[in-house]
């Protein structure tokens, strides 16, 4: 199992294109994503679970991911997270 920090850097947060975003490319790997803010633990493959973070601009959350492709997936998100969801040039 792999436990990262991820900071929320885009302006308008974990919004409903930016959660669509997550879902999508989590759905690409088989491995178990999930997203923590606080005691609250989201699966970073459904939409609703991760707008009922409500986590905004400057939130740092805990990605946990395990499985097969574990190292691939946490990469991934990580880079989707730091390129602000590609919404800011």
């Amino acid at each position: 199992m792999i436990k990262k920090e991820v900071k929320i850097l885009n302006e308008l947060g974990l919004h409903a294109r930016a959660a669509a975003k997550v879902v999508k490319l989590a759905n690409e790997f088989s491995s178990k994503i999930e997203l923590k803010k606080d005691s609250q633990i989201a699966n970073a493959k459904s939409i609703i679970s991760l707008l009922i973070l409500f986590a905004g601009k400057g939130q740092t959350l805990e990605l946990m991911i395990e499985g097969a492709d574990e190292e691939a997936a946490c990469q991934a998100i990580i880079n989707l997270f730091e390129k602000k969801f590609y919404e800011e040039q």
